[in-house]
């Protein structure tokens, strides 16, 4: 079990997690195209699939706010929730290494593996190491 300190500093990053998805998948959803003017990328003509794509990422970015809220809730219990937002922080920089050496990504786009990723890889791979190796098993119901 964590102890209430622990519980305390995971309830704590997992709310603030899940407000930055939230925010984060808000606004790319609803200004797709700021990012790419912020970071001087031209979408080219037409966009449309483009933006439908980012609003689409501003979904699924969304989406893990609801399970980073649950596991701010009850971090025992919600726990996978954690490991499922950590595959998606690992496997984020990968694709973005994957399209920048293929030349399909700009370097700018780094920042987004950043903020949405690297950031909270300190906080999500010990949580979730103790969880899946560290703690003790739950008894069957």
């Amino acid at each position: 079990m964590l102890s209430p300190a622990q519980k305390t500093v995971v309830r704590r990053v997992f709310w603030l997690a899940a407000a930055y998805n939230l925010l984060w998948g808000v606004l790319a959803i609803a200004f797709p195209r700021a990012l790419f003017r912020w970071l001087d990328i031209p979408l080219g003509q037409p966009d449309t699939m483009a933006i439908q794509f980012w609003q689409c990422i501003g979904m699924f970015v969304g989406v893990f706010a609801i399970g980073y809220a649950y596991v701010a809730i009850d971090p025992e219990r919600y726990a996978p929730f954690a490991l499922i937002g950590l595959l998606g922080k690992l496997f984020g920089p990968i694709g973005f290494a994957w399209g920048w050496y293929t030349g399909i990504m700009p370097g700018r786009m780094v920042w987004i593996n950043v903020t949405n990723d690297l950031i909270w890889l300190p906080f999500f791979i010990p949580f979730v190491w103790w969880t899946m190796f560290v703690r003790p098993a739950r008894p069957s119901t």
